[in-house]
């Protein structure tokens, strides 16, 4: 019988529950632990070990949810480090100035080539660290639904990880390795969102709004992403503003537009099933006590999904979507910089970027699954181009008053029957009504019969053929 008092006992950590659940607790709590804590404990494992490797964990826990749940603000100040980390020098008056002046000249140039009028929103010129700030919430709201998923999937591959001896005494521990792996998501995201911030020259360098009603420029990133393209960077700027400009100034007047690509990112997250397989492989080699083990982790293909139908078809409308917003941006801009020589060029070279895909935008689509690319760019833009030659910007603009209106991926593979399309599903009923009363009337018949000069007042033309081809007889 064990002669220990009570007081001796709870000393040691064994109360009325089982020793590791006391020192989860503590760990939970922010409670040191040290070797001779673990003595006593009759576990296959060496103390001094475990008490390295709690360490290590609770560390850990400080950028941890005790739900299980991604702890958005740890992965936002892990983005915001990771933006600050190289040069992020702050900005001079005259750089700021520079910015100021191409967003007005481009303002201008925009005036004249289409019907949307300039948003009044803020024009700013942003450090990467302000662009993480602005830009943090629109990456939460897309990497949401597939947060959840990826949490549960890898709080239930590390407690399979566990020695089955050890996983019926973990008790309520057992929560922490749900929180371990949201933690891990929060890094991954971190990460992805602080490096795309090296790279971004603008709120809308993926193709959407990232900081809603803000119209910004990033000048350290742009200064990087003109070295070796032999142009002034006052025109390469002046570029920029004018696609940032088009973006907002479309993104505004089209309130729909930009709710459905998020919804459209959304449904495709909601679909993922992560790779319980790829998950399981990654824990074995996790080692808590190594961190460059866990940068391995977070540097792989851990939570690529496998798509099902639906998301196909979603990636679909999603990539098509994507493309008619860089098609449109692409004409406006291509017509308004009419007189800058070098925008065709810079056109180019920012269709080749958007379709190749930086490091940074990979590891964001590794992180969801998905790489936001507007795949059919060329088509979409000469679709634009080709509708507003023969209509004007007006009917061109008018396109975007409803998603119904716009062109579908078949019009893309044959933008001849688009008009026809959709001239038939804006009828009235009273042009359906007078159309078809026409048609069972013979009416369109007699007008093709009238207006053939080759036709007879019989109908017969100079051959003596009746003008359907057959015979008089």
């Amino acid at each position: 019988m064990n002669s220990q008092n009570p007081d001796d006992r709870e000393s040691h950590g064994e109360g009325d529950g089982n020793p590791f659940e006391e020192l989860f607790r503590r760990l939970s709590s922010g409670q040191g632990l040290n070797p001779e804590d673990l003595r006593g404990m009759s576990v296959p494992m060496d103390p001094a070990m475990m008490s390295g490797l709690f360490s290590q964990i609770q560390a850990m826990m400080s950028g941890m949810s005790r739900d299980g749940s991604v702890n958005w603000e740890a992965a936002r100040d892990h983005a915001r480090q990771l933006a600050a980390a190289e040069s992020d020098p702050s900005l001079t008056g005259s750089r700021k100035a520079a910015v100021r002046d191409a967003m007005q000249l481009a303002g201008l140039w925009l005036d004249a080539q289409t019907q949307f009028s300039r948003p009044a929103v803020p024009e700013d010129a942003w450090v990467r660290v302000e662009w993480v700030d602005h830009c943090f919430d629109t990456f939460r709201q897309i990497a949401e639904p597939v947060a959840a998923s990826v949490s549960e999937a890898m709080g239930q591959a590390m407690t399979q990880q566990i020695p089955q001896e050890l996983q019926a005494i973990l008790g309520q521990g057992a929560s922490m390795l749900s929180g371990i792996s949201g933690m891990m998501f929060a890094m991954q995201l971190g990460q992805a969102v602080g490096q795309l911030s090296r790279e971004a020259v603008s709120s809308t360098d993926i193709g959407i709004p990232l900081a809603p009603e803000r119209c910004a420029l990033v000048p350290t990133n742009i200064a990087a992403f003109g070295e070796g393209l032999d142009l002034p960077e006052q025109e390469i700027m002046l570029f920029l503003a004018l696609r940032e400009a088009a973006h907002q100034r479309l993104f505004h007047a089209t309130p729909w537009l930009r709710q459905d690509i998020l919804e459209l990112i959304r449904r495709y997250s909601r679909g993922i099933h992560v790779d319980m397989d790829r998950i399981e492989e990654a824990t074995r080699s996790l080692d808590p006590t190594d961190p460059e083990s866990m940068r391995t982790i977070l540097s792989g293909d851990l939570f690529t999904p496998q798509l099902t139908e639906d998301q196909e078809v979603t990636l679909r409308r999603l990539e098509t979507l994507l493309a008619l917003v860089e098609g449109w941006v692409d004409d406006v801009c291509a017509r308004a910089a009419g007189n800058l020589p070098s925008a065709p060029a810079l056109t180019e070279t920012l269709r080749r970027r958007r379709a190749a895909g930086g490091p940074a935008e990979k590891t964001f689509g590794s992180l969801i699954g998905l790489e936001l690319r507007p795949r059919r760019l060329r088509e979409a833009s000469e679709f634009w181009r080709a509708y507003g030659e023969q209509h004007g910007a007006e009917a061109r603009d008018a396109l975007w008053e409803a998603p119904e209106n716009l062109p579908t991926d078949e019009d893309l593979d044959h933008p001849e029957q688009f008009e026809s399309t959709h001239d038939l599903l804006h009828a009235t009923d009273e042009e359906m009504d007078a159309a078809l009363e026409k048609l069972l009337s013979g009416g369109y018949e007699d007008r093709a019969d009238s207006e053939d000069p080759s036709s007879g007042e019989d109908g017969e033309d100079s051959s003596g053929e009746s003008s359907n081809g057959s015979s008089g007889s």
